[in-house]
């Protein structure tokens, strides 16, 4: 379920996917949603453009790193591809 960031304190959460789209950050909460996951979503800037590279708006949605490997598979069974984890 979706939860405001204070729900989460001061634990450390894993980005799991960016959607770029309203329609493609509903079809991810409701897959978060049924699976049963508690998650926490941030309005963000991301790169994107493939000729000229510009700054656009995104939704960023994390999990607790023990919901990270039910949330990518969620993901992958739906046909999209998680976020790569950041080094």
């Amino acid at each position: 379920m979706r939860q405001p960031a204070e729900f989460f304190g001061d634990q450390e959460m894993d980005l799991v996917y960016i959607a770029r789209k309203l329609r493609e950050a509903q079809q991810i909460e409701g897959l978060l949603d049924a699976a049963g996951l508690d998650y926490a979503v941030e309005v963000d800037k991301y790169l994107g453009g493939v000729l000229f590279k510009r700054e656009l708006d995104g939704a960023f949605f994390y999990v607790l790193p023990e919901a990270l490997g039910p949330a990518q598979s969620a993901l992958i069974t739906a046909g999209l591809k998680p976020a790569e984890p950041m080094a």
